[in-house]
């Protein structure tokens, strides 16, 4: 696939999963090591959202597909990239 970056998906705080769980999908669907997923979900826990992933439209709908499918709030935006 493209592997560039054009948009970013975005989880948001609910008060419904745990730690574990969140961390788990995280894991599974977004590819990151268990360090990443605990610090994206204490991010989301104290923030309220954070940036999990960055790709191509494609990667994203497919990324939030299986995490929506898991009951977390995605959203994806468009990638800004700070280096112009």
């Amino acid at each position: 696939m493209n592997d560039e970056k054009t948009h970013k998906l975005v989880l948001f705080n609910d008060s419904t999963h745990d730690y574990d769980y969140v961390k788990a999908c995280l894991m599974k669907h977004c590819k990151h090591n268990p360090l990443q997923a605990e610090q994206c979900t204490l991010i989301v826990d104290n923030i309220g959202k954070c940036t999990v992933k960055e790709g191509n439209i494609l990667d994203m709908i497919e990324i939030k597909t299986c995490l929506e499918e898991l009951e977390l709030i995605t959203e994806i935006e468009e990638y800004e990239s700070y280096m112009h």
